[in-house]
C-alpha cells in the first residue's frame, strides 16, 4: 500500500458525538458524497460495525467493496479493504480524534489502490479530494 494522504479539520463537537456519526453507516448516503449505500455486514461486541459493504458512485467510478473496521473507543477508527471491488484493489484509512479547546480535531488518513494504472501524484490528489469532501460532509452532519 502506498503512503497515506491525510488532512485535519476542527469540528465543534465532542469525540463521542463525532464518532457516533462516523459509526452510523446506514446514514452515509445522506452526507458522505458518492456513497449511495452502506450495509453493515457484521458488528463487534461493542455494537459497532466490523464489516461494511460500501457502494460508491463518484463520477465515472462505480464500485462496491467491503471494508473491515477496528475501533479504538472514541479516539480512532481504522479500516482496511476486506473484499476488493471491480475498481478498488486496496484501501487503508483512519479517522483520529483529539480534543482541542472544547472542539475536536479530526484527522482523516487514506491510501487507495485501483486496478487502473495511476501516477502517484494523481492518486494522492484524488485521495486529498476524497478526504476533504469527507471531512466537510462530516463537519456539516455533526454540527447540524
Amino acid at each position: 500500500m502506498a503512503d497515506r494522504t491525510s488532512a485535519s479539520m476542527t469540528i465543534g463537537a465532542s469525540a463521542p458525538e463525532i464518532m457516533a456519526v462516523i459509526a452510523d453507516f446506514p446514514a452515509y448516503p445522506g452526507w458522505a458524497e458518492g456513497i449511495t449505500a452502506a450495509e453493515v455486514l457484521s458488528t463487534g461486541d461493542d455494537g459497532r460495525a466490523e464489516k461494511v459493504r460500501i457502494t460508491l458512485e463518484a463520477g465515472p467510478i462505480k464500485d462496491t467493496y467491503v471494508l473491515a473496521y477496528d475501533w479504538d473507543g472514541d479516539d480512532a477508527v481504522h479500516w482496511d479493504l476486506a473484499e476488493a471491488g471491480a475498481m478498488l484493489t486496496g484501501m487503508t484509512g483512519a479517522y483520529r480524534l483529539a480534543p482541542v479547546d472544547g472542539s475536536t480535531e479530526v484527522t482523516y488518513e487514506l491510501a487507495v489502490d485501483v486496478r487502473i494504472p495511476m501516477i502517484g501524484m494523481v492518486r494522492r490528489k484524488a485521495e486529498k479530494r476524497i478526504i476533504e469532501t469527507a471531512l466537510k460532509g462530516l463537519k456539516q452532519r455533526v454540527e447540524a
